[in-house]
């Protein structure tokens, strides 16, 4: 699969998040090897906070749009599946794979008034049944685990981290995405801890890309950071039109 084989490059796969059409189309011109869908950015255009508010169908039109608009390889945020059944969670990738998608990531966190770690032991076996359902009907899609961890944890989180990371590889895990982590030698000491390809997201800490590069990181995603920044300037440009009582900021 070429999707994955971007996850074994020199240099980390930079992932051009998106949420429409538009934002595709930004990505394709400049030249991104392959986007992924912010759940964030998506479900806040549609009134919905973070976590699986919005139904699936909901999530798949937008997927369906996006998918049409492209041929960069798509990978879809799926969250915690929506659903907390194997098979189900299986059909939706089915669904997604059906439009053209090729990766999903997948995450160990659900949001139940507050957002909480699921049983590392449970999710797991999860990840094994839905993988299960996977193969049964020959279906090759990219499966990047999501662990909330250092969103999430105070204590012990290398620890925490480096448990799940097992686990979810010995499940059948094609990538670890870790959310949230900055620190330099915590990355590198995620990143020895298994074998497969790690995720790293935007963060005010982040190293740079060099730096990611040189700690082996093979993937880097941008989150809903770009899409709360530009809606941070849209809200700036019309306090300016207000100000000025005319539109030619805009221009």
């Amino acid at each position: 699969m070429k999707f994955k084989n971007l996850h074994s490059q020199d240099k980390p796969l930079l992932i051009g998040n998106v949420w429409d059409v538009p934002s595709t189309k930004t990505a394709e011109k400049l030249n991104f090897q392959a986007i992924g869908t912010s759940s964030s950015a998506i479900a806040t255009l549609l009134g919905y906070n973070d976590g699986e508010e919005m139904d699936f169908t909901e999530l798949e039109y937008f997927v369906k749009r996006i998918a049409a608009n492209t041929n960069l390889p798509l990978s879809v945020d799926l969250e915690a599946g929506y659903s907390r059944k194997p098979k189900e969670i299986a059909h939706h990738i089915k669904r997604l794979v059906n439009l053209g998608v090729v990766g999903v990531n997948i995450e160990d966190s659900v949001v139940n008034k507050k957002r909480i770690l699921l049983d590392a032991i449970d999710f797991a076996q999860t990840l094994k049944e839905i993988n299960a359902h996977l193969e049964k009907e020959n279906i090759d899609v990219f499966i990047n685990v999501r662990t909330d961890t250092f969103i999430l944890l105070q204590e012990n989180v290398i620890e925490e981290t480096i448990n799940r990371i097992q686990l979810y590889q010995n499940a059948g895990a094609n990538g670890i995405f870790t959310p949230c982590i900055e620190k330099e030698n915590d990355i590198k000491t995620i990143v020895d801890s298994t074998i497969l390809p790690i995720n790293v997201m935007c963060m005010p800490n982040l190293p740079d890309f060099g730096t990611l590069k040189k700690l082996d990181v093979k993937r880097i995603s941008m989150g809903n950071f770009l899409f709360d920044k530009m809606y941070a300037k849209f809200e700036e440009t019309v306090q300016t039109v207000i100000a000025q009582s005319s539109f030619k900021s805009i221009f």
